[in-house]
């Protein structure tokens, strides 16, 4: 009788697991909404298992209540879990980082918090003053760790097959009236999910 009570225990947790419990210093992957833009950024960049991600955001759980810090919109900003999850209308994926850098959540939710009204990163160029969604986890990082936490990568805005720009990025930075930055260092949310530091733990729908 024994045995058959164990046996069923351990098959309900690995057919039913658990719901993972959100904490601070998570981070939760997106596939936004956005149009060509977005396509154009699934294209060239490959995200955890081969799933399309185009945002990013920094969970804080304060009062019991949850929050994200996001580089999104005008500027960096504080919003609720419901807020950022009307980005998307898919599953969206719970990263945290390795158990030997958690002493590192502190200081990257502090940084993060001081940058809450920084302007966004419309022109998608590291270190100019402004934050893009990956790029203001790449710095909450950099600045806890004391260097490079995450890696930066040479960022290209062309189509895979043909070597040509994509026309929404012709026509979004032909708008800005800025040299499109092909080749410039930098990140993406697919990039800092596959990263070595992070594991994926669980999804929230």
């Amino acid at each position: 009788m024994t045995k058959h009570i164990l046996f069923f225990l351990l098959y309900s947790c690995l057919v039913f697991p658990q719901k993972t419990t959100l904490r601070s210093g998570d981070l939760l992957f997106q596939k936004m909404n956005c149009g060509e833009l977005c396509d154009a950024i699934h294209a060239v960049t490959e995200g955890y298992q081969g799933n399309d991600f185009s945002h990013l955001g920094l969970v804080v759980i304060e009062n019991d209540s949850i929050f994200i810090i996001e580089a999104a919109g005008n500027a960096v900003r504080k919003v609720t879990l419901e807020q950022f999850s009307k980005n998307t209308q898919t599953t969206m994926f719970i990263g945290r980082v390795k158990s030997k850098y958690q002493k590192l959540i502190p200081q990257v939710i502090s940084f993060a918090k001081q940058q809450i009204g920084i302007p966004y990163d419309d022109d998608y160029l590291y270190d100019n003053g402004k934050y893009y969604c990956s790029e203001l986890i790449y710095d909450a990082f950099l600045k806890a760790y004391g260097k490079p936490f995450f890696e930066l990568q040479p960022m290209t805005f062309k189509q895979p097959e043909s070597k040509a720009f994509f026309p929404a990025w012709v026509e979004y930075y032909q708008n800005i009236k800025v040299e499109i930055p092909e080749g410039e260092l930098g990140c993406n949310p697919g990039g800092i999910s596959t990263s070595d530091k992070i594991k994926i733990v669980g999804k929230l729908n």
